[in-house]
């Protein structure tokens, strides 16, 4: 076991999957890459079992990362980290040999649901190929997994008040504050960006947080994803 690689564009997305996957023993070692070179270079070095890729990753982005990984002698499992309303990017992604997604805020139980199945699968797969769509099992349910021999999809299914963008109001300051959270600024920082103060930043969040039912930054992020509220 060669363990995960975390490749999402997002820092507060990217750090909050590695401490889940921190307490999941079968994913050890646990890296985190933050771009398509970052990924390839990891995977070179010691080419993971499963990877998690981040659905909206920079360019070159997704589908070019799964390119490259599949020039890369390893035996990696990909599995995206997608929100509804991502399909086009999920179906190019599977097509290249994917095998299925997980929400960005996927819990550990998940994901260790989702290892376990991957481990257990007869001869996991080498460096991901094309597989035919009709090939592919698919569960519903939150981060569940079929049991088939058949390649996994791990299917997230969000009830319609979790995707609808209508359930939550946030204004454009609240946005601006949550897409700087997005990518790994600090308060401070957003406030400069802003041209706001520090403790401004502070009752922004506070606000957001409190409208989005976000317990930190990351989970904020995430729910923000999931909601279509952020990018």
């Amino acid at each position: 076991m060669a363990g995960v690689v975390v490749c999402h564009g997002s820092t507060a997305v990217r750090e909050r999957i590695v401490l889940t996957a921190l307490g999941v023993p079968a994913l050890a070692p646990v890296r985190a890459a933050a771009s398509v070179d970052e990924l390839v270079t990891l995977a070179r070095r010691v080419p993971p079992t499963i990877v998690l890729l981040d659905a909206h990753l920079p360019t070159p982005g997704p589908v070019e990362a799964i390119r490259r990984l599949r020039a890369v002698p390893s035996q990696s499992t990909v599995v995206m980290l997608a929100v509804p309303g991502d399909e086009i990017a999920l179906d190019r992604a599977i097509a290249l040999g994917a095998r299925g997604y997980l929400a960005p805020d996927v819990g550990r139980a998940e994901l260790a649901a989702v290892a376990a199945h991957i481990l257990a699968s007869p001869g996991i797969p080498g460096a991901p190929g094309a597989v035919p769509h009709d090939g592919l099992a698919v569960a519903h349910g939150h981060g569940a997994v079929a049991s088939a021999p058949t390649p996994v999809v791990a299917r997230v299914e969000l009830p319609a008040q979790a995707t609808g963008r209508d359930e939550v109001s946030l204004t454009k300051r609240e946005v601006e504050v949550l897409v700087g959270m997005s990518n790994g600024r600090s308060n401070a920082q957003i406030g400069q960006e802003l041209f706001l103060s520090e403790d401004t930043i502070k009752t922004h969040a506070r606000r957001l947080f409190r409208k989005l039912g976000a317990a930190d930054r990351a989970q904020a992020v995430a729910i923000g994803l999931r909601k279509g509220l952020i990018r």
